[in-house]
């Protein structure tokens, strides 16, 4: 469970609320919490491993909001959880320890293996031994394809989606559905996505770069209620949330043609498929809502090469999303009256991307109790940081602006091959507006 697991049982010494942890460590984030409900993020100050427990009271009073955030809705209504993967046997491991210690009394998980290279998957589904865990083997690659093959597996009115990397809260899977659940209108719901481990450069450059953290106020999102705070709105990218953290009502989402084959990892786009299935439901009239007390902790790519990786990915599907908006009459003329905001976005993205600002490295956010009396004062997840040297300033790897601008230019060539591709195999590609073919029930 990682150092700050490790230690968390070894007393404190002077105060019994005091966070220790390992000296090496200089500082600590938590995730302040107002009866089990996100309400924002403090970073603390650690004197040799060690923040008082007056501290962590006065930096989560800091974030704290006077009114208390609103009691979440829940709801044992039967819900199926998708993970697709592809490879990454300990991850799926991880993923579904997580999933299966929740609270929710009636989850079933479909590990989704996508074109599998071995049998390793299988086995981590045959060693968890859990009857709520099902195998399903997909011959086609692609995440967007083993999500549509997850809703067409699944029997149940809500299906969730999260990735192999991520660990979701304990209440993740009974707050999603309880939202849907007490809004029979809601067609999908997103969360915050918070980083699991900030232990290297590269994880701390994501956290600040991909910005999945979309804050802790609930919002609705409709095309009729255009948000005053997104001139691009409804193209806009990562303002709905992300795939790692997203529900959809599985009907409503079947008759829309389900997930666009033609993007996401696993295709030359490698990228997209979440943000053009929510903007899809939008321009469909659908409801969104982000849920910030539904979240799941996220492993960021720990290494250089992969974090490279991951964010040239990005900028292909956003790419290829663009590319897509293009293609479509309706959207197209919807999008040219936002060109100027959008420009000004992008000019944002790549800014943020260019670089972040300095801090530390960390070990994996745990449950530590927090100080009786202070907001969240039953549990308080803790990421602790280590002491950088003053020079050390984080920053994504060179040149991340210029692949964004490349990956922007070059995605939407892309998504038509890969369209091909899929029109090839009879997969799905929906248009963005318009009738779609309903996606099959299995």
């Amino acid at each position: 469970m990682g150092e700050l697991e490790h230690h968390r049982g070894h007393g404190a010494g002077h105060g019994t609320g005091d966070l220790v942890v390992p000296p090496r460590f200089g500082s600590a984030r938590l995730l302040v919490t107002d009866g089990g409900v996100p309400v924002g993020q403090a970073d603390v100050a650690l004197h040799g491993g060690r923040a008082r427990a007056e501290d962590l009271v006065r930096a989560a009073a800091a974030v704290a909001g006077r009114e208390p955030p609103a009691e979440p809705a829940v709801s044992a209504e039967p819900l199926t959880v998708v993970v697709a993967t592809r490879g990454r046997p300990e991850s799926v491991r991880r993923c579904l320890a997580a999933v299966l210690a929740g609270d929710h009394p009636d989850v079933t998980v479909l590990v989704v293996d996508n074109d599998p290279p071995d049998e390793r998957t299988r086995q981590v589904v045959r060693d968890c031994a859990d009857p709520r865990v099902r195998y399903v083997r997909e011959p086609r690659r692609g995440v967007s394809v083993g999500r549509n093959r997850g809703l067409a597996e699944a029997r149940t009115a809500v299906v969730a989606f999260t990735d192999d990397d991520t660990e979701p809260d304990p209440r993740w899977a009974s707050r999603i559905a309880g939202a849907f659940a007490e809004d029979p209108g809601l067609t999908a719901l997103s969360g915050p996505v918070l980083a699991a481990r900030l232990e290297t450069p590269e994880e701390r450059a994501a956290d600040v770069a991909l910005a999945w953290n979309k804050g802790f106020l609930p919002r609705r999102f409709r095309l009729d209620d255009p948000p005053a705070d997104s001139p691009v709105f409804p193209f806009s990218p990562g303002l709905f949330g992300i795939g790692a953290n997203l529900a959809v009502r599985a009907e409503s989402v079947r008759v829309l043609g389900g997930f666009d084959e033609a993007l996401g990892p696993g295709r030359p786009t490698r990228g997209g498929e979440d943000i053009e299935l929510l903007v899809r439901i939008v321009l469909d009239g659908g409801t969104l809502a982000y849920l910030p007390s539904a979240w799941v902790w996220h492993h960021h790519r720990p290494s250089p090469g992969e974090l490279r990786e991951q964010m040239g990915g990005y900028a292909l599907g956003l790419g290829a999303f663009l590319g897509k908006v293009a293609l479509d009459p309706r959207a197209r003329r919807l999008a040219v009256r936002r060109f100027p905001a959008a420009l000004g976005r992008l000019r944002d993205i790549v800014r943020r991307e260019s670089s972040a600002p300095r801090t530390g490295t960390g070990a994996r956010p745990d449950q530590v109790p927090a100080p009786a009396g202070g907001p969240g004062a039953s549990r308080t997840p803790v990421a602790v940081q280590e002491s950088p040297p003053p020079q050390d300033v984080v920053a994504l790897p060179s040149g991340a602006g210029a692949r964004k601008l490349r990956g922007l230019v070059s995605g939407p060539a892309l998504y038509l091959q890969a369209r091909r591709q899929v029109q090839a195999e009879g997969g799905t590609a929906p248009p963005l507006t318009g009738r779609a073919r309903p996606l099959p029930r299995r």
